[in-house]
């Protein structure tokens, strides 16, 4: 039942209503307390200064792929479950997740430049993020190509649950291909390949940039919903001044 209640709109307004404020505040706390740190922590023996993108590229690369995880949760909700605010997670996660894959792209890019003099290559894992990418961009698309909201979110479901097959082709690629970017350094068997000076910085500030996710997740979801209440008044008064 607290699931069901949870699902409900109404009940996640009044909740996220009072949820709101300390998130954002942790996220600001959080974050800049990381990037602070990020600033602070020694510049690396091989990469220098350089080094100092990893703070905010790799949260984005993070949470691009658990934006997408968390879509693909939100698809099965929409298309398994029907539950009400299933659709609207989804709807409200794909542009955050879009612009936080574009990020993770530029300043991938601007890190490459000075290790591979290069801007771009064809590497596994730079082709597969920028996939990611375009399947976000696809999705939102595909909603604003179809006039009816439920076929649209349902729509949108399936082909969120098609492409989730490109989040572990992210994740691994840099294990199941001979790629230029270097391997998994903080989460991998026999512990992190970082340093403690530069490991906890990157933490803090993934851990802020994750909480600023979800801010920003649970205002879209607010918006969306007043959004479809608007919608619904708009069309309720226009049926009683059509009778």
């Amino acid at each position: 039942m607290g699931l069901l209640n949870l699902a409900n709109p109404t009940r996640f307004m009044w909740l996220s209503d009072r949820l709101m404020p300390w998130l954002w505040g942790a996220a600001v706390l959080v974050l800049g307390a990381g990037l602070a740190l990020a600033f602070l922590a020694p510049a690396d023996y091989q990469q220098g200064e350089t080094v100092r993108i990893m703070y905010i590229h790799v949260p984005f690369a993070w949470l691009a792929m658990m934006g997408y995880s968390l879509m693909a949760g939100s698809s099965l909700g929409v298309l398994v479950w029907r539950h009400p605010l299933a659709d609207v997670a989804h709807k409200a996660l794909a542009p955050i997740g879009a612009v936080f894959t574009c990020l993770c792209l530029i300043t991938g890019a601007l890190w490459g430049r000075p290790m591979w003099g290069t801007y771009w290559v064809w590497d596994a894992r730079l082709t597969s993020v920028l996939v990611l990418f375009l399947l976000y961009l696809g999705i939102m698309a595909l909603r604003a190509a179809i006039d009816d909201p439920n076929r649209a979110g349902r729509a949108a479901s399936v082909l969120t649950l098609v492409g989730f097959i490109n989040v572990p082709i992210v994740k691994f690629s840099v294990d199941w291909w001979n790629t230029l970017h270097q391997p998994a350094s903080v989460f991998r068997m026999g512990g992190s390949a970082i340093e403690g000076s530069l490991l906890w910085p990157l933490l803090a500030c993934a851990a802020g940039f994750t909480l600023l996710f979800l801010a920003l997740h649970m205002l879209a979801m607010r918006t969306e919903i007043l959004r479809r209440r608007v919608q619904a008044l708009e069309a309720r008064a226009a049926a009683q001044a059509g009778l």
